[in-house]
């Protein structure tokens, strides 16, 4: 029998553990923010990576000109926004000033924790590494926002839906380990004898679908694939778009082409729902909030994706597509982990 191991006086996986769900809930609400800025384009409004003297926005008339001249010579401004006014530039501005702040607020609400905790020893053996990667993957994704933003500003009139994807994507991993391992520490506080929670296959197979089908998602939004049309289940009266580049490869069109990455994403998404609904049968003993949670997220996900390509890209509707993914990340990583608990 598997005899526990007194955790030090010190220690406070709880404590830990109810931190990171905060920080969990801070890039659930940036992710919605970064929805909204795309939806918007707003997101090559600032065309400069000030990590810290950005943190300030403009305060005079002249510092926002000098924004907004800086915005002049993009490519998006030349050839979309011609005759936009300062008034028209500070909205957009708003949704990226908000984005990048959010980012700097999870830097911190991150970092500093991290530090007091490991100061005063709570931190149990075996999770100081793990909260290190996880503020290196942090900085990381502000490196890997940037690296999208350039990608519109010289050539394109917006950024590169390929860097897009890899920018959510990155920012949905960072959540979903977030959430593994204060579900962890959530276990070690209840006893000491809990041992992390391990990937099973279901887990991982499962992990591994619901990626594919937000990697879609995210080109979806990098494309505009959206607005290829506001029928469903057909699209533009036809169940198959067909292509709509011309003389490029299968694989190029795949990731590329606008009809068909929507077909890809509103197809795969029952792919999804199957292996969805697998896990939370297998958990349902155990965990059943977790399996309840799994199918309230992929049914709500479902009817949100329908409405929002039939409203034609209503934004509070793609906005709250976005924000029920993100939850629906949530809700199966918990199933995994309930699965990983299961000996």
């Amino acid at each position: 029998m598997l005899q526990a191991t007194p955790l030090p006086a010190s220690a406070r996986p709880r404590a830990i553990a109810n931190w990171l769900y905060a920080v969990a809930a801070l890039i659930v609400l940036m992710v919605v923010v970064g929805g909204i800025t795309r939806l918007t384009e707003s997101g090559l409004s600032i065309t400069e990576w000030k990590p810290i003297s950005g943190t300030i926005p403009p305060l005079t008339d002249a510092q926002w000109q000098a924004e907004f001249d800086n915005y002049k010579r993009i490519p998006e401004y030349q050839q979309l926004n011609q005759g936009m006014t300062l008034a028209g530039f500070k909205a957009i501005f708003f949704w990226e000033y908000t984005h990048r702040l959010l980012g700097r607020l999870i830097g911190v609400a991150f970092a500093l924790p991290l530090l007091w905790f490991a100061v005063k020893k709570a931190i149990p053996r075996g999770y100081g590494w793990k909260l290190v990667a996880l503020l290196v993957a942090g900085g990381m994704q502000g490196v890997v926002g940037w690296w999208m933003v350039t990608s519109g500003l010289s050539e394109r009139t917006d950024v590169s839906h390929i860097r897009l994807a890899t920018h959510l994507l990155m920012a949905l991993a960072i959540l979903a380990a977030l959430v593994w391992v204060a579900l962890d520490l959530r276990g070690l506080a209840r006893s000491a004898a809990a041992r992390p929670a391990r990937l099973t296959a279901i887990g991982v197979a499962t992990t591994a679908i619901l990626f594919v089908q937000l990697l879609f998602g995210a080109l979806v939004a990098g494309l505009n694939a959206g607005l290829v049309t506001d029928e469903w289940p057909l699209m533009n009266g036809r169940f198959f778009p067909g292509l709509t580049t011309a003389g490029e490869s299968v694989g190029f069109a795949i990731f590329n082409d606008p009809a068909i990455v929507h077909f890809i994403h509103r197809w795969w998404a029952w792919v999804a729902v199957a292996a969805l609904v697998m896990l939370s049968r297998k958990v349902r003993a155990i965990d059943r909030r977790a399996s309840i949670a799994i199918h309230s997220a992929f049914g709500l996900q479902i009817l949100l994706g329908i409405a929002t390509v039939m409203s034609g890209m209503n934004i509070v509707l793609a906005a709250l597509h976005q924000l029920v993914g993100a939850l629906l990340v949530v809700a199966t990583i918990r199933g995994a982990h309930s699965a990983g608990r299961i000996r």
